[in-house]
């Protein structure tokens, strides 16, 4: 097989859905499968949908595209703000996109109205992150614009956590955003039917006993994929962590010094210096930076971090047994995982356990630990 690849055990995938999305439901709560960081990978997307997420969502068209051109069908929510210059696209490819922006809801309502559809606008709230988000003082008014505007449809709200500041959704704040949305029904009159109140980083206050009132939609990524909590990176019980992992190819044995030797003016100690006390057993691989987050990779047993370039990794070897040409494996964490995923050089390679698919109706209780 090719090197480097990444190896997808798209039954952990499912299962990790099923789980979720059926605790959830308890607690009225449906799930977004969120593709980006698998570049709308179709595999992973209907193992998604099989496990019971009912929409996608996408941050760059060119994955929408990929699903699409692919034969997904399902309705799928671009969830990063639509660039103005991309309105025409959004339309065509996604029932609903995610906005604050004025201009933009107003492109988005001419493309529906060329196409003869109307357009679904979901506002982004800021509630912390100080990403994207509207100011909640302002949404009033700019929910009362969308509704206002042939072409588009008021569908929902939405908040974002965790993302840029690093913050965690607490229960004050998603009482908070779930009395906006009563508060915009009673302003603005339709009914919202998405109140989206974050992404995995919400598990923890969802499954944490709180009540969740208007909130019924949660964007989940990194959970379904990799089985923890992005906050904290602490493995969410239940489900499975290793459904990805990143294979490289051995292309160098040999012993080294453990430091670089100093560099000295005088030739003759310089050539003195060439001649390490110390020693240490390295492996250079076919990986870099260009391929991945190489700092978002966990290290296999025996084996430590020494250092990476654009093009090679070099790690300690304790065992000495590997040889050129010996596969390494490697498990990701979801910034690794996105950029690997997106690396032209990386190939993929899907692997499906069909008897270890959980029966239809069978969750287990989730609990971080």
């Amino acid at each position: 097989m090719s090197c480097p690849r990444i190896e997808i055990d798209l039954s952990k995938i499912h299962h990790n859905t099923l789980t979720v999305v059926g605790q959830l439901k308890g607690h009225g709560i449906d799930v977004t499968g969120v593709t980006k960081a698998v570049c709308g990978h179709p595999a992973i997307a209907r193992a998604m949908l099989n496990g019971g997420v009912k929409n996608l969502a996408e941050a760059r068209l060119s994955n929408l595209r990929r699903l699409r051109k692919a034969g997904v069908t399902c309705p799928i929510t671009l969830i990063r703000s639509p660039m103005l210059s991309q309105a025409n696209d959004v339309v065509h490819f996604c029932e609903t996109s995610y906005n604050t922006e004025r201009a933009v809801i107003a492109a988005l309502a001419a493309a529906a109205i060329q196409q003869g559809k109307v357009h679904g606008i979901i506002l982004m709230v800021e509630m912390g992150d100080l990403r994207e988000g509207i100011m909640p003082q302002d949404l009033g008014a700019m929910a009362q614009h969308v509704v206002d505007m042939p072409g588009v449809a008021l569908k929902g709200i939405g908040a974002n956590f965790a993302c840029l500041s690093g913050t965690a959704p607490d229960a004050a704040k998603m009482r908070a955003f779930s009395i906006l949305a009563n508060d915009i029904e009673g302003m603005c009159g339709p009914f919202i039917q998405t109140v989206s109140g974050g992404n995995s980083a919400n598990l923890p206050w969802a499954f944490g006993g709180h009540a969740t009132g208007r909130i019924n939609d949660l964007r989940l990524g990194e959970a379904l994929l990799l089985g923890c909590d992005p906050v904290s990176g602490n493995h969410i019980a239940g489900l499975h962590r290793d459904a990805f992992t990143l294979v490289a190819e051995v292309i160098e044995t040999d012993r080294k010094a453990v430091r670089p030797p100093a560099s000295v003016a005088n030739p003759a100690l310089a050539r003195l210096s060439l001649v390490p006390t110390c020693t240490q057993q390295r492996l250079i691989l076919a990986l870099g930076h260009q391929d991945t987050d190489i700092f978002g990779l966990s290290m296999p047993p025996g084996h430590g971090l020494i250092g990476a370039t654009s093009d090679h990794l070099v790690i300690g070897d304790d065992h000495s047994k590997l040889k050129v040409g010996s596969e390494v494996r490697f498990h990701m964490n979801y910034s690794a995982l996105m950029r690997a995923m997106a690396a032209p050089d990386v190939a993929t390679n899907l692997c499906v356990d069909r008897t270890a698919l959980p029966e239809q109706g069978r969750h287990k209780h989730l609990a971080l630990v």
